[in-house]
């Protein structure tokens, strides 16, 4: 669908060492010096959903298609970016392309791992980072300012468009982000993001990168982490990268015992995806049958014929109407015949709203 989830930090705290565990595969280049990801990679990554296996085990499809998050592993920002330094700007413009970030910040203490501000203090690498985000965006909503002011000045409506410009650039300036903005809500803010795509307008979530010591109790850089979060209404997913890249080489119940061993229920990186999912306001509806049982990824609030037609353009525009059997109801019922013999069934029309784990059949015409 286009949405992506960047994943950002300081050079050298683990970033590609997470991305290689949530590829599942070594895609990503990682080595003890700073810049050892030069261009961004990308990944598509599944989305765990037992309710699928569930699904699969009264259907038995020839195959399971899970929804997908797109993850981009971006390159260590440092202090300065936004004017160049380190591999400057490219980078920000990586970060404009996403819709939400994963700022992984290093919470544990290694002589080995070089930390490029010399010692661990995630709080002040979260301020570095997301202080250059604010800059980066000041520099873009300056061009803007210039260019209304220059074509603003017979014009009522690029006059007010300026003066709203200001406002926001003086809340920049304070070193606000933009996702604090008092009047995010005025039509004028919706025109300037959808052009500017303020880098400190998206959805965070901090992955705080521990060792394993730290993973059933929080240490005091998490414990920093976890305020810092509360604060700014963000959300903090605690994971030992290194511990989930070898997950990745282990069988699934390999990788259940060795969970179960350490004392965990769910990987930290199955709450990433889980967590970059919601923040990037997407569900998932099923479709069952012998061929595939399938996750279908669309928006929160999508009514069925716009739903249908992630499948195929065609099923929106000859929609007719949708059979929709609720993920419950399908399991209680043993799958479509007993939740039809069971009046579990609805037939809904072009008004209704997708609901997550629907279990749907479209019927067409064109």
């Amino acid at each position: 669908m286009g949405l992506g989830v960047g994943i950002v930090g300081l050079p050298n705290i683990g970033k590609s060492t997470t991305f290689n565990a949530l590829t599942k595969a070594q895609n990503a280049e990682s080595a003890n010096y700073p810049f050892c990801t030069i261009e961004p990679n990308k990944a598509i990554v599944p989305v765990p959903d037992d309710r699928l296996s569930e699904l699969a085990k009264i259907v038995k499809p020839e195959r399971i298609q899970y929804s997908t998050v797109d993850f981009v592993d971006i390159a260590g920002l440092v202090k300065g970016a936004s004017a160049g330094e380190g591999l400057g700007n490219k980078f920000l413009s990586n970060i404009r392309e996403v819709e939400v970030i994963l700022h992984m910040v290093r919470c544990f203490e290694d002589d080995n791992i070089t930390h490029v501000e010399g010692d661990i203090d995630p709080l002040r690498d979260i301020e570095i980072i997301e202080s250059e985000l604010i800059f980066a965006d000041i520099q873009q909503l300056d061009k803007k300012v210039d260019k209304l002011h220059r074509t603003g000045k017979a014009d009522k409506t690029v006059r007010a468009a300026h003066e709203f410009s200001l406002e926001l650039k003086a809340h920049l300036d304070d070193i606000k982000p933009v996702s604090t903005f008092a009047k995010k809500d005025d039509p004028m803010f919706e025109e300037l993001d959808k052009e500017l795509r303020f880098l400190s307008n998206k959805a965070i979530i901090y992955g705080a990168n521990v060792d394993e010591d730290s993973l059933l109790e929080d240490n005091a850089f998490v414990t920093k982490v976890k305020a810092h979060a509360n604060e700014v209404g963000a959300e903090v997913i605690v994971l030992c990268a290194k511990i989930e890249e070898e997950l990745c080489g282990l069988e699934e119940e390999e990788a259940e015992e060795f969970l179960t061993d350490l004392g965990i229920e769910e990987s930290g990186l199955n709450k990433i995806i889980h967590t970059a999912f919601k923040k990037l306001n997407l569900i998932s509806y099923f479709t069952a049958g012998v061929m595939e049982v399938r996750a279908w990824t669309i928006h929160k609030g999508w009514k069925a014929p716009k739903s249908a037609s992630v499948i195929h353009n065609d099923f929106e525009k000859g929609f007719i109407r949708a059979e929709v059997i609720a993920y419950n109801d399908f399991i209680t019922c043993n799958g479509e015949n007993g939740a039809k013999d069971a009046g579990k069934m609805r037939l809904e029309g072009k008004d209704y709203i997708v609901n997550d784990g629907d279990v749907m059949h479209f019927r067409f015409n064109v």
